[in-house]
């Protein structure tokens, strides 16, 4: 289906289609965290730690590195998570490329729901796939509002 969208609509299209179909269901994990805690905002380590803590069945991750200065946070992580079947099997598919911008809009979308105002920006990369240990190495940064 998505080389399919691909074809019918070309590359902007398909990347919005696939960011939108995570936001949707970011929101709605964002929501349910915020009433479960009683809590409007979080910090960036406490709202990655909650978050993964609600995805046990489909995302497995475990953090490389850690690097925080005055401007961003900077989270390395291997990450396994429920895309990496599927795009195995296909031809066509390639880990980090469209299919990937589920995650990219379901993280986004729940990370600053959760985080409010604290984070001006979130950047979520894919770095390398790690055949060895069969997980996407990936970088999450989330740049400070350090305005407020």
């Amino acid at each position: 289906m998505v080389s399919k969208i691909y074809d019918l609509f070309g590359r902007n299209a398909l990347l919005s289609m696939l960011f939108h179909i995570g936001s949707g269901p970011g929101n709605i994990i964002a929501n349910r965290i915020k009433q479960l805690y009683g809590k409007e905002e979080f910090g960036v380590l406490d709202a990655f730690a909650i978050l993964l803590n609600e995805l046990p069945e489909y995302y497995s991750i475990v953090v490389r590195e850690i690097e925080e200065d005055e401007d961003k946070i900077k989270l390395i992580i291997e990450n396994y998570c429920f895309l990496r079947e599927p795009i195995k099997h296909r031809e066509k598919m390639q880990f980090g490329k469209a299919f990937c911008r589920v995650n990219k809009g379901y993280f986004e979308t729940a990370f600053k729901n959760l985080l409010g105002n604290k984070i001006k920006k979130i950047d979520i990369n894919f770095l390398y796939n790690d055949e060895e240990k069969d997980v996407c190495v990936e970088e999450l940064i989330f740049y400070k509002n350090n305005t407020i």
